[in-house]
């Protein structure tokens, strides 16, 4: 071996070790494979976000509630405020890289007396946004395909078919992240390789191939309200459709959260992790506008692609353009794209609910690691189970999808908005622990700026968008949400406050007293050793201090176990 080598063998072993020093700060253990760089982490956001699969998804749900103005003014503008999110969220995961993210930031951000329940419901918004974007990914997924199987073809699209076609798709993305987490990342690779340069050229081939464009003004101009008769902009205000249109850009600019929840994966996370967050979201919006753009110049006939047959103007526009199988063709690669973003959706997702589990925020059963294919395997089969029973009320109302999508867009952005309001009330404790990316003197003005979006979009997007609203138009996102916001309250304030102590609380308390709590029986021989030493060295203060944090751990565990054993 050659000294340049051995020198590159240290230095990767000297970053393995930094990363494993600084994980452990925090109270952890190494337990997920760290072979991820910079790319890969930028990648898996990149993924997520792909924007062909929000633009795609929600195409009509635009075109019918504002437009193609307020889609490409409304992509500029929110792009705009996404990134102060993502500026604020990568301050934060420097200085604390964990793959719990933000419900781990929460706790540590804030103070002590109010640090688990900040944690608890930060969790719970963030499993309800990582849930309800899973399922708008792999669910928009199987409408493609539905969709796609009736050109040229007596294929009938149904509910009940494609709720079938969602199952098989979650299985899929559920098998490729049990046996497949060696090769996620090389599919990571594809995956970036496919969003770059095949939907690059998927857009160019749009545009050149359109027999005719729409003018600058018919994108930047045109207003359309398709909300119902009469339609939201008559029963409120035009005000009021082009902000519930903004949902379509929004949505799409989600699951950034991924490179922290995957940092425990990456190397030099500290560093890692907030340029992949950045980075995700920069080119993403850059990206996403010139795709959009190609999609609106080159409508053929407005009238024809809202009203389409299909049901799904993307394929209407390409069936215009480049005729049937032209169109199969396209659809083709971007159902690939968006298979790609729902297979790392779930890996996220269940790495999130891996690391809720480890801190107790759901039953322990799901904090385990499969020995052989090294990938949390229980929570990686929750994330499906639970996709897929959101996607359910599809089977009855006309607006499930737009609902879901508000959901994750709503549980995600409250799961990032609220460390970053703590980080932004108590600033002197969060300028302490700032990592290496640090924003300086504009960290608060990006904070609030962030957080009063989050605000904004919160409210908005509960808000109902068919008119008249019945049961099948009824925007359910408020239920959902409310639900998690009422539930998680309410076991809070009954049982979980006894209980949920927050991430890591527990072993960084016994090694204020040298207690590992991984070692078996070390918790009986310190408090052995504690009984001993107070007696012959009459140290009563330690012994009791010793003997009450004893007491405290095992009642947190018992009540713990009798939780688990009822939720199990």
């Amino acid at each position: 071996m050659t000294e340049l080598e051995n020198g590159l063998e240290r230095h990767l072993s000297t970053v393995e070790e930094k990363d494993a020093q600084e994980l452990g700060k925090f109270g952890y253990k190494q337990e997920l494979r760290r072979d991820w760089g910079l790319m890969h982490n930028f990648g898996i956001s990149f993924s997520i976000i792909s924007v062909i699969t929000g633009i795609t998804t929600l195409f009509q749900y635009g075109l019918t509630t504002g437009g193609p103005g307020v889609m490409s003014v409304g992509w500029i503008v929110v792009s705009v405020f996404t990134m102060f999110v993502a500026l604020g969220m990568a301050e934060i995961v420097s200085a604390i890289p964990t793959a719990g993210g933000p419900y781990y930031w929460s706790a540590m951000l804030a103070p002590a007396k109010h640090s688990a329940f900040a944690s608890w419901i930060t969790g719970w918004f963030n499993l309800l946004g990582q849930v309800a974007v899973t399922t708008g990914i792999s669910f928009g997924l199987a409408g493609l395909i539905s969709t796609t199987a009736t050109v040229k073809s007596s294929y009938e699209a149904t509910p009940g078919k494609t709720i079938g076609i969602y199952a098989a798709v979650l299985i899929s993305h559920g098998i490729v992240n049990t046996f497949g987490v060696h090769i996620l990342r090389y599919l990571n690779n594809t995956s970036i390789l496919l969003h770059s340069v095949g939907v690059t050229s998927l857009a160019i081939a749009v545009l050149a191939k359109a027999p005719t464009h729409q003018s600058a003004k018919f994108v930047f101009a045109t207003f359309n309200d398709g909300t119902g008769d009469p339609g939201w902009s008559q029963r409120a205000s035009p005000a009021y459709v082009a902000a519930c249109g903004a949902l379509m850009s929004q949505y799409t600019l989600t699951g950034f959260d991924a490179s922290a929840h995957l940092s425990e994966e990456t190397k030099n996370a500290s560093w890692s992790a907030p340029i992949g967050v950045i980075s995700s979201v920069g080119f993403s919006s850059l990206f996403g506008f010139f795709v959009l753009m190609s999609f609106l110049f080159s409508i053929q006939n407005f009238e024809g692609t809202v009203g389409s047959d299909y049901a799904q103007p993307v394929l209407q526009i390409f069936v215009d353009i480049a005729g049937d199988d032209g169109a199969v063709v396209m659809m083709c690669l971007i159902m690939i794209c968006v298979w790609h973003c729902g297979l790392f959706s779930m890996t996220s997702n269940s790495r999130m609910m891996f690391a809720f589990a480890r801190d107790g925020g759901i039953p322990h059963f799901f904090h385990k690691v499969d020995n052989k294919f090294k990938s949390p395997i229980r929570t990686v089969w929750l994330a499906a189970f639970l996709s897929f029973c959101l996607a359910l009320p599809s089977l009855g109302s006309s607006v499930a999808f737009a609902a879901a999508t508000s959901i994750a867009t709503i549980g995600l952005y409250i799961s990032y908005g609220i460390p970053i309001l703590i980080g932004l009330i108590y600033a002197k404790d969060f300028t302490v622990r700032k990592g290496p990316f640090n924003l300086g003197l504009f960290s608060r003005p990006v904070a609030f700026i962030a957080v009063t979006w989050i605000g904004f979009i919160t409210i908005i997007f509960c808000l109902p968008t068919a008119n008249p609203v019945t049961s099948q138009t009824l925007n359910y996102t408020v239920v959902a949400v409310g639900i998690i916001a009422i539930g998680s309250i309410g076991v809070w304030l009954v049982t979980a406050r006894k209980w949920f102590v927050g991430p890591s609380k527990e072993i960084q308390e016994a090694e204020q007293f040298g207690v590992d709590l991984l070692e078996p029986g070390a918790l009986e021989e310190a408090e052995r050793k504690a009984e001993l030493e107070g007696k012959e060295r009459g140290n009563l203060v330690g012994r009791v201090s010793l003997l009450r944090w004893v007491r405290t751990l095992r009642c947190r565990r018992w009540m713990r176990k009798e939780r688990n054993s009822v939720l199990v």
